[in-house]
This record gives structure tokens, sequence and C-alpha cells, in this order.
């Protein structure tokens, strides 16, 4: 009982400071309209003096539960999505009162279910989810339900919302244009399903590029990002053994991008000179593949970053129009800089 007593409040981070409670709990709530001089302040005098929120006591005294929530689908195509992800949003969240929940989910219909149960149970504050559709039933629920939450992803809906995005549309323009440069004459890409909004930015960013040049193009048919490996690399195959085969591959997945190499390697084919290669890399992975294969990069770890920053503004009353990002297409390694 009396280590309950004890305890830091936010009243003894006040004293220390000579603030009001007031600031340090807005301080702590990651305000944006206050100056992060001040917030970083009240985060290191909590974390000397080990504060840590009772959280029973601000749900009773806010309403809030301090709690974010991420819908997570696998991402079985890209190495590394969900730990990326989450670490980035936790790095985000940090200095903040928010506590990060992760649901895992295997298809749209089932977190639209979850997504319900949050908001009529009050489970969270806020909720991210990715794999955006053009016009994403959750989306327009939790918009029509004034419930904050942001995407990592776009839509095609009319009303705005908070997202996140990395620049599919260039990336499908970019890697297109790489092989090109490189003389490849006839070129393929690997699109995810066509229900998913990168889809259609993965294969218009293609496209321009592709028209713009006047090449031989095609998406290849039969199997998509979500394929298993092994259907990949062997439908690849039979389309490599076929007449008239691409010379330009582009794969927007590490594990895609794998199973294709395998394919090229199985039918005597060498990477660079025979079939050209771009990978969306996230992992860097193909940093260590021989022959090296060119690449771009999807930075998981700064959209994670963003995410969180971007949630605890929408949970703190800013704008949903105004907290709407795309990340560049990087053609190193580079971090991306926080929001």
């Amino acid at each position: 009982m009396s280590e309950r007593k004890n305890r830091p409040t936010q009243r003894t981070i006040a004293d220390r400071l000579g603030i009001s409670v007031g600031a340090v709990s807005r301080a702590l709530a990651g305000d944006a309209q206050m100056s992060e001089q001040t917030r970083a302040l009240v985060r290191q005098a909590a974390d000397d003096l080990g504060y840590a929120p009772d959280r029973a006591a601000q749900r009773l005294r806010t309403g809030r539960t301090f709690v974010i929530n991420l819908i997570l689908p696998p991402h079985n195509e890209i190495l590394g999505f969900g730990n990326l992800l989450v670490g980035g949003i936790s790095a985000g969240l940090d200095g903040t009162p928010f506590d990060l929940l992760v649901w895992p989910d295997h298809g749209t219909d089932q977190s639209l279910t979850r997504i319900k149960r949050i908001v009529q149970n009050n489970l969270a504050d806020g909720i991210i989810f990715s794999r955006t559709q053009p016009d994403d039933t959750r989306i327009r629920f939790l918009s029509e339900a004034g419930f904050p939450f942001v995407t990592h992803g776009r839509s095609e809906l009319a009303t705005p919302h908070a997202y996140v995005d990395y620049d599919n549309h260039a990336f499908g323009r970019l890697a297109a244009e790489r092989l090109i440069a490189g003389g490849a004459k006839r070129l393929a890409i690997l699109l995810p399903e066509d229900r998913f909004m990168f889809h259609h930015h993965l294969l218009h960013g293609f496209m321009a590029a592709v028209r713009a040049a006047g090449v031989g193009h095609e998406v290849l048919e039969g199997i998509t990002l979500d394929s298993e490996a092994d259907d990949i690399a062997k439908q690849l195959g039979v389309r490599l053994r076929a007449a008239d085969p691409p010379d330009g591959l582009i794969f927007p997945g590490d594990v895609s991008a794998l199973a294709g190499l395998a394919a090229i390697q199985d039918q005597g084919l060498v990477v660079g000179r025979d079939v050209h290669v771009v990978v969306k890399q996230t992992s860097g992975v193909f940093d260590l593949v021989r022959p090296r294969v060119d690449s771009l990069h999807e930075d998981l770890s700064a959209a994670g970053r963003s995410l969180a920053h971007v949630i605890v503004d929408r949970i703190n009353g800013v704008a949903a129009a105004d907290l709407q990002l795309v990340h560049p297409a990087l053609t190193e390694p580079d971090r991306v800089s926080q929001k």
C-alpha cells in the first residue's frame, strides 16, 4: 500500500518542473499543440522519477483507454513485415501514454468484425490497419463512427482519412524505367490481387513507363503477390519457357523475388544477362544476393513511426485531411525522415 502511495504522479512531475498538472498531462499525451521541447522535458522528468501512469485512474478521469490497436495481416510476401512495422510503431509511441495492442488478422472481412468490436466496446482510443481497398468498408465504418484511425495505404473514398503510404506508383514506374534503361524489351510485373489499392498504384506506374517507352509488357497471369512461393516459381518457369518470354521482371516483395530468382536459374538463365530484375525490398536481404539484383527500398520502420505519430495526432483532434503522408520509393536504403 505504501509503495502505491509513494509512486510519482503527474503532480510530482509538475512540481519538479514548475508547470501545471494540465500541461504535464497534455505533454505526456503527445499533444501536437505543445512544443516538442516541452514534451521532451516532461518525458525526461517522468523517466527520471520513474513515473508510470495509473491506467484505471486515467480511464475514469479521461474516458480514454490509452491503447492503440494494430490490425496486422500476415503480409507473407514481405520478409519481417510485422517485426519492422510493429517496431516502428512502438518507437513512434515511445514517450506517449499509449500502449500498442496487436490483433493478428487474415482478411478484411475478419478485420471489419474486430474493428466494430473495438469501437462498440471502447477497447482502444485509435486503430491502425493496412491492405486498404479502393472502396474500403473499414474506412467507411470508422469515418462514419467518428473513431480515430490511420491506414497503411490509401483508398478512393471521397471522405478524407488519415493514412501513411508507400509510393507504389513511383516504384512501378521507376522499376520499369530501370529495366528499359538496362536494355529489357519485354517487361512483366507481378501484382497483388486487384481488390487492393496498391495493385492499382503499381499497375498505373508500370503502364506509364512502358507506354512512354513503347516496349512490350505484360502482367504475370495465374499468380499474384500473395501466391505461395512455390507456385510463383512454377508459373514463372512455365512463362520463361514459352514463346516471347519477358526479359525484364518486377517483383514488389522480397519473397516473390526470391521465388522469381529460383525460376530464372532453374531455366538455366542468368540474372543481369538473360533476364533483368528489379525488386522492392524491405528487409535488406537482397544486399546479400549474388549476382546483385537491382532494387528500390521501402522503409517499413519509418512507416511505423509515421503511423504512430499520425494516430496520436488524430486522437488529439488533428484533422484527417492534414494527416496524409506518402513515403518515397528509395533508390538507396536511406531512412525516411520522421513525420
